[in-house]
């Protein structure tokens, strides 16, 4: 990218999410605009069955309401013993409004009597990057890990503190910052988003 400023409309309002890519993309000429500076605009519906038909519904809505190019995601986690819950329903597993601990809880409330063995979960995460009306690119990565029953590590942010990373030996929770983007799903997706937007610049 030759451009000093590529500005790119971050689809979220999580002030979490904006942090973790913008820690990602420190060495970027790319100035992340987040939906918080949009306070007209509203929320997206985000009715898909899948990660991927959000992530395309979230990007072409917002990239309408504000006009820039936009990168929206969806991610969230699969746990295979609750076959692949809560998935899209990650933040709302709880019920509305959001509430993390309520969805850890419930979370742990499922998986109870289910052998260790048995908590294999990913966290997974679409990224759909729109631009004049056009899907350009659409990009996934994935996080493996276990589910545990108490919670371990005061960072990150959802359900971390229950995720067990076994490459590491601790919980997604307990992961610093670098180390967190270097293997979470959305480390993977938005680094391969970054070698398209460096080809779309350079074309």
């Amino acid at each position: 990218m030759t451009q000093a400023h590529y500005e790119i409309l971050l689809a979220t309002r999580s002030t979490a999410k904006i942090r973790e890519i913008r820690q990602m993309t420190a060495d970027a000429p790319i100035r992340w605009r987040g939906l918080d500076e949009f306070p007209g605009v509203p929320e997206a519906p985000e009715e898909e069955a899948t990660f991927a038909g959000n992530a395309r519904s979230k990007a072409f809505f917002y990239a309408r309401h504000t006009g820039l190019p936009t990168l929206a995601d969806d991610s969230g986690l699969e746990v295979d013993a609750l076959d692949g819950k809560p998935g899209v329903n990650s933040a709302y597993f709880a019920g509305t409004p959001r509430d993390d601990q309520a969805n850890n809880r419930r979370l742990i409330a499922e998986l109870a009597g289910v052998a260790r063995e048995r908590r294999t979960a990913r966290y997974r995460c679409v990224m759909v990057f729109v631009d004049a009306g056009r899907v350009l690119f659409e990009t996934t990565g994935s996080m493996e890990g276990l589910i545990m029953d108490e919670p371990r590590g005061a960072g990150g942010f959802g359900y971390d503190p229950y995720f067990f990373v076994p490459a590491c030996g601790r919980t997604a929770a307990e992961l610093s910052a670098e180390e967190k983007n270097a293997i979470s799903h959305r480390g993977h997706a938005l680094r391969d988003a970054l070698r398209w937007l460096q080809r779309l610049a350079g074309s």
